[in-house]
């Protein structure tokens, strides 16, 4: 059964785009370049929102591809912050791959993504444009973000705080009554509406994103 004073984080992507950096950026407003972890983390903190306070427990997870862990870290979170590095053309296609197992794993309206791309400091190493992360999230109807975590504390703040809001309005939806009328499949769809996704190709539109 859903907590609905807790959601569950879990930040994915691969070695060195910073996972660990953004994840301490946003809880602590500290930036701290380099890392040698060798395992996951566990974080917790509260956000509140209306007035509802609620536990936040940040998975930052190391290695796994390696440890064979991913499966169970899907399993646990109920939301996802994938990240690269738009220095890194591999992250990114490895990002992709991960969103494309969440789809596979998780059922759309059980559990909510935010793509991060994150040292937008070095733009001049660039590899990773955009409208790449644009269309990337689009397809998997995720939120999208690009930000510093070397520079700005605002942007990745402001992108966790987008995720979490929908994490939260995804677990109150699940537990209004209308869920056991309708079944999974058409709550799905009335997220879509709430939050912009449609599997319509014509009709469908860009989810807001923004480069911080």
């Amino acid at each position: 059964m859903t907590n609905l004073n807790r959601i569950r984080v879990v930040v994915l992507g691969s070695s060195k785009v910073g996972k660990s950096a953004v994840t301490v950026r946003y809880l602590t407003k500290r930036y701290i370049g380099e890392y040698s972890s060798t395992t996951d983390f566990m974080y917790r903190h509260n956000v509140t929102f209306d007035s509802v306070t609620t536990e936040v427990e940040i998975l930052d997870t190391c290695k796994c591809a390696a440890t064979g862990c991913l499966y169970d870290h899907i399993r646990w979170g109920e939301a996802f912050v994938v990240v690269y590095s738009i220095c890194d053309m591999n992250s990114f296609n490895d990002a992709h791959t991960l969103l494309d197992k969440l789809s596979k794993l998780k059922l759309p309206s059980y559990y909510t993504t935010l793509l991060l791309g994150n040292k937008r400091d070095l733009d001049h190493s660039r590899a990773v444009c955009v409208d790449a992360g644009q269309e990337l999230s689009l397809r998997y109807s995720c939120q999208y973000y690009e930000v510093s975590a070397a520079e700005s504390f605002a942007g990745v703040s402001l992108a966790f705080q987008s995720l979490l809001r929908e994490a939260r309005s995804v677990q109150l939806l699940r537990a209004m009554p209308i869920r056991r009328k309708l079944g999974v499949n058409s709550v799905s769809k009335v997220l879509g509406t709430i939050f912009g996704k449609n599997n319509n190709k014509r009709d469908r539109k860009k989810r807001p994103s923004l480069s911080i």
